[in-house]
């Protein structure tokens, strides 16, 4: 089927494990009431973001994947009949961590999960002290609605990860997100960087032909240093945004997209056509020394 109903769950959080993980059901049960078959939540959903600080105390909130959480995202996608996709706090083994999604299709069946790959280290943002880059390599899902790429956070700001997933037969990106302002932080700086990090995206969209659908969490958190800046969206295969959600809400989005659009994006902007890979090998080095 070409045209698919998508869902984003738009957040905030708080300190009780249990208490998110009830609100995403809860969320995840009013997208599926409005039609979606396909429900994202945003990044590590089932917390606050807690890459603020390095605190061992913080190692608690991992689980096991498959585990507690996508037991409960499986009984939830049987009775509703969506796809699922869930970012999660993994522990794979004793001092092995990752921040990885699973994704679950309609009717319950667990499909398997991405362990994201980029992971960044600055000032409130410290993942590296948490999350081991993931092993997995790039994944798509095939799910009863579409092929679904899944690429975490900070995997937006790579074209690489994007082009790969794409090239692996994605339909649609989805990027379950993470990203917030610093509330001293002056407006222009502000606006700066939310229209980098939505810019980026659509252009993913752009140069692969594909549907992307971010969703970010929002509010307050870090004792109100720091604010989620939400504005979850969905562009299509050549860039235009079909929803964007407010920075400040909590919000459940349905929209339709048709996923036959990349072929036709594809045929009269024909940039996968005209990829020159043998000139590509140099992308594989780290920096281009001159001499």
């Amino acid at each position: 089927m070409s045209k698919v109903k998508v869902g984003l769950v738009q957040m905030s959080c708080t300190n009780d494990k249990q208490q998110n993980l009830q609100k995403a059901i809860d969320k995840t049960r009013e997208a599926a009431a409005k039609g979606a078959q396909i429900i994202c939540l945003q990044e590590l959903f089932t917390s606050l973001y807690f890459c603020d600080v390095e605190d061992y105390e913080n190692f608690k909130l991992a689980e096991a994947i498959p585990g507690p959480s996508t037991d409960a995202f499986t009984k939830l996608a049987e009775e509703l009949n969506v796809v699922i996709i869930a970012s999660l706090f993994e522990k794979r083994a004793q001092g092995i961590y990752h921040n990885t999604t699973a994704v679950i299709d309609a009717g319950g069946k667990y499909l398997g999960k991405y362990r994201k790959m980029h992971i960044p280290d600055d000032p409130s943002f410290y993942e590296k002290f948490y999350f081991t880059p993931g092993d997995l390599g790039y994944k798509v899902f095939d799910t009863k609605f579409a092929k679904l790429g899944v690429l975490i956070c900070w995997d937006q700001w790579y074209p690489e990860a994007a082009r790969i997933t794409a090239l692996m037969g994605a339909e649609i990106l989805f990027y379950p997100t993470a990203i917030g302002w610093a509330t001293a932080q002056d407006e222009a700086t502000n606006t700066e960087q939310y229209n980098a990090w939505q810019t980026i995206q659509r252009s993913h969209a752009i140069a692969n032909a594909v549907h992307v659908v971010s969703v970010n969490r929002v509010g307050y958190e870090q004792n109100g240093a720091m604010k989620f800046w939400g504005g979850s969206f969905i562009s299509n295969p050549f860039g235009s945004i079909l929803y964007k959600a407010s920075h400040d809400e909590e919000e459940i989005i349905v929209h339709e997209i048709d996923t036959d659009k990349t072929d036709s994006y594809r045929t009269h902007w024909p940039f996968m056509r005209d990829r020159r890979i043998d000139s590509y090998q140099p992308i594989t080095k780290r920096y281009i020394d001159e001499g």
